[in-house]
């Protein structure tokens, strides 16, 4: 995987609240940070990072693309905003964070946009979020699946994404789960919560293991430092085929994420 299995998301947190949790997550040994132009906490971000006196170089940021900036003129010089708000000069990867609604921007034009921010040395590699395999498709077409380093969707328990995941790793795009916890809610599942009291383990510590034990990346948040901590010990975890199995079996569809108007046409 040419980006790191975990790191530390940053979305609904911001102002001093994200600069605790940055701040928490790169003594606690994080070294990927998710945010994203829309979450308006780029430059939050950014003073975390600087006050933080881990070196650039130890860090894997990763910045998102709003809808509004997709066209050509208007995607490179958002890139170049954010960089100024993250106060660096370049980030590890940028994402498209939604396809344009109703193809306002076409898919060919808003990727050759992010493959020339690429050349210019803005980002080290670019990927896509809440793609589906058709527009999956249509961005392979237009740059290449070796230029696209990731799909980054909403994966859970209960929405496991098979379809997309299937189709990703058939053309060697890696996959970032977001929403992994499901909002809490798989936090309080039965069958989850028995394979933790199996394993000694925290209920986010399976469902993170589960999601790592498949090749996904994983991005989870948290304003507490405890929780924090405890996520990353998710990595030393190994559920077995069967526990794997039984979360398998949660798949209900249940997606959390699908603004209107923004949203394409899930797979």
């Amino acid at each position: 995987m040419s980006i790191p299995a975990f790191g530390l998301g940053t979305f609904r947190l911001q102002d001093q609240v994200v600069k605790d949790s940055v701040r928490n997550a790169l003594e606690l040994g994080y070294r990927a940070i998710d945010t994203a132009q829309i979450y308006d906490n780029e430059a939050a971000v950014g003073e975390a990072i600087a006050e933080s006196g881990v070196a650039r170089e130890a860090l894997f940021i990763t910045t998102k693309i709003w809808t509004a900036n997709l066209a050509k003129g208007k995607l490179i010089p958002s890139l170049q905003e954010s960089l100024q708000k993250l106060k660096t000069d370049y980030v590890d990867l940028t994402l498209i964070h939604w396809p344009s609604p109703n193809d306002e921007v076409p898919v060919v034009e808003f990727m050759a946009e992010l493959l020339e921010a690429k050349r210019q040395g803005l980002t080290r590699q670019i990927g896509i979020s809440n793609f589906t395999v058709a527009l999956m498709q249509q961005a392979i077409d237009a740059v290449g699946a070796e230029e696209i380093a990731t799909n980054q969707i909403e994966l859970s328990p209960y929405l496991q994404n098979r379809q997309v995941v299937e189709f990703a790793r058939q053309h060697g795009i890696a996959i970032t789960s977001y929403m992994t916890l499901a909002y809490g809610k798989a936090l309080q599942d039965e069958v989850i919560n028995a394979i933790a009291a199996r394993h000694n383990a925290t209920a986010a510590q399976v469902i993170l293991a589960w999601a790592l034990q498949q090749d996904y990346a994983v991005i989870p948040s948290s304003t507490k430092r405890d929780n924090l901590a405890s996520n990353l010990l998710a990595q030393q975890l190994t559920l077995s085929g069967q526990d794997m199995a039984e979360i398998a079996a949660l798949e209900c569809g249940g997606r959390l994420v699908s603004p209107e108007g923004l949203a394409p046409a899930w797979d």
